[in-house]
């Protein structure tokens, strides 16, 4: 039988959605069989993780669990609980007493209302043919699958191919908010159980970017531009998630300058998306003889360092 979920993610029974989530995300990385190939007990350790964060970030399977009504596994429970009482057990301090003496005591009890929570409601003719609900059979193992996705596909939540552990290949769609360690699920993708199929699991990784970095839902990017285009202005090709576009460079534009593209960054849960932010970067030659012959005998008087202090 599987061991307690909030043992095994290591946190409280009052604990958070978030709080279950980020000690999933911490156990997961720890454990993945990627960067355990030589360690079976963590292969089984991280699909004991994977088992428990699927009850727990299930509100409804959650709320089944605390209440006793289905295991670690998610599974029913026995009708009878753990430990629950025989029909010897009805009595009150003495030895067994017949239906016909009461219940310790307490005359008049409903044998339907007694008796038709346990068996499935047995009619008041008899306790009926129902019997004791039986364990389900269990379902197929789930299989964990780790799918890397480039930050730029992420941002514009490009279809991405995966080949499942059955040699089927399919499109999987990225949801909204995708980010680095979400998890989706397939369901009926997994091993074949008596219960039916398990499902498949699997976590996204986002792979760092040449010269995108994600902020948030933003994407930022380091432009760099020449003197010229800094001193006089200009039109030029700047690129984005979705393809290069034409980018206004205003006369006068320092380093550090920053320039907003709307909508052009990191999806978000809602389905809109951030903006790409980019800082402009005056690159000098490393040596211009024309361009030091151009300003020689020139100095710029600002005193550019004021705000610093002396």
């Amino acid at each position: 039988m599987a061991a307690d979920p909030y043992s095994t993610l290591g946190v409280p029974r009052g604990a958070s959605e978030k709080e279950i989530k980020s000690a999933y995300r911490k156990l997961a990385k720890e454990l993945h069989p990627d960067t355990n190939k030589d360690h079976v007990k963590a292969a089984e350790r991280f699909s004991d993780v994977t088992r428990a964060y699927d009850l727990l970030s299930d509100k409804t399977k959650r709320a089944q669990y605390d209440r006793g009504e289905i295991d670690a596994e998610g599974n029913p429970t026995m009708p009878f609980g753990a430990g629950g009482a025989g029909f010897g057990g009805f009595g009150g301090g003495g030895g067994q007493r017949g239906f016909s003496g009461g219940f310790g005591g307490n005359e008049g009890i409903d044998l339907e209302d007694l008796f038709g929570g346990i068996f499935g409601g047995a009619g008041r003719g008899g306790m009926g043919g129902g019997g004791p609900r039986s364990r389900a059979a269990p379902r197929g193992a789930s299989v964990s699958y780790r799918l890397s996705v480039s930050l730029t596909d992420a941002a514009e939540r490009k279809d991405q191919r995966i080949t499942l552990s059955d040699g089927k290949t399919i499109d999987l769609k990225l949801p909204a908010g995708v980010e680095d360690g979400t998890q989706m699920r397939l369901t009926g993708r997994g091993e074949v159980g008596p219960g039916g199929p398990g499902d498949a699991l699997i976590t996204i990784q986002i792979q760092p970017h040449p010269f995108f970095r994600q902020d948030g839902d933003d994407l930022r990017l380091d432009l760099p531009i020449t003197l010229d285009e800094a001193l006089r202005g200009a039109k030029i090709k700047a690129p984005t998630a979705s393809g290069a576009v034409m980018l206004t460079v205003p006369p006068g534009a320092s380093s550090g300058k920053v320039l907003r593209l709307k909508g052009k960054g990191m999806s978000r849960k809602d389905g809109t998306r951030g903006d790409q932010l980019i800082s402009l970067e005056i690159v000098l030659p490393e040596t211009d003889e024309d361009l030091a012959r151009r300003l020689e005998g020139w100095s710029d008087g600002r005193d550019v360092r004021s705000k610093l202090g002396r």
